[in-house]
């Protein structure tokens, strides 16, 4: 079984069937709050709760726990995201590489750096893989994911598009870590 990195109490895991309410609940809050802002970002009907399903099921789905409490998700691919392959821009790695997708954070535990926690956590998946490169995107007014992308030491790399819509492209290449 793979282990993840643990900080106090937190748990970044594989998430299961039993956890998919509680993952839709953080989602829906993470919706409300990127509408509350202003953003168009999850504004159309995705993620939901077949989307979630479908992560669990195919076991990209990951959740950060504080005292077995689901308080983050996130859903990690190797490889997999046909967006990334028409970039308007250019990645800095050519090889394999992880990427993720929906994060989001429990509004009972904002504030804590737990966005940071889980990203961390997906930095020891794609280490247990043997793989040195993170790929993600966000849109252009999630200010908040634009920060941590900056201090974890993301580099921007171009634009790429879902559901017809530009969104920012990053690239961090974990060189710090033997393989």
């Amino acid at each position: 079984m793979l282990s993840f990195r643990k900080a106090m109490e937190y748990i970044f895991r594989k998430a299961d069937k039993q956890d998919q309410d509680a993952i839709w609940q953080i989602l829906q809050q993470a919706i409300a709050r990127r509408k509350a802002d202003g953003s168009s970002q999850w504004q159309d009907g995705y993620p939901n709760p077949a989307v979630v399903s479908a992560d669990i099921t195919n076991s990209y789905g990951y959740v950060l726990t504080e005292r077995e409490v689901v308080v983050g998700y996130c859903a990690i691919l190797i490889n997999d995201e046909h967006a990334y392959e028409g970039i308007l821009g250019k990645w800095i790695t050519n090889g394999d590489f992880v990427v993720y997708h929906r994060v989001a954070i429990s509004e009972d535990h904002l504030g804590k750096g737990l966005a940071q926690k889980m990203l961390k956590g997906i930095e020891d998946f794609a280490v247990a893989k043997g793989i040195r490169s993170l790929k993600a995107d966000t849109n252009f007014d999630n200010p908040g994911m634009l920060k941590i992308f900056e201090k974890l030491g993301y580099v921007y790399c171009g634009e790429v598009f879902f559901r017809g819509a530009p969104r920012m492209a990053f690239e961090k290449v974990l060189d710090n870590y033997a393989f």
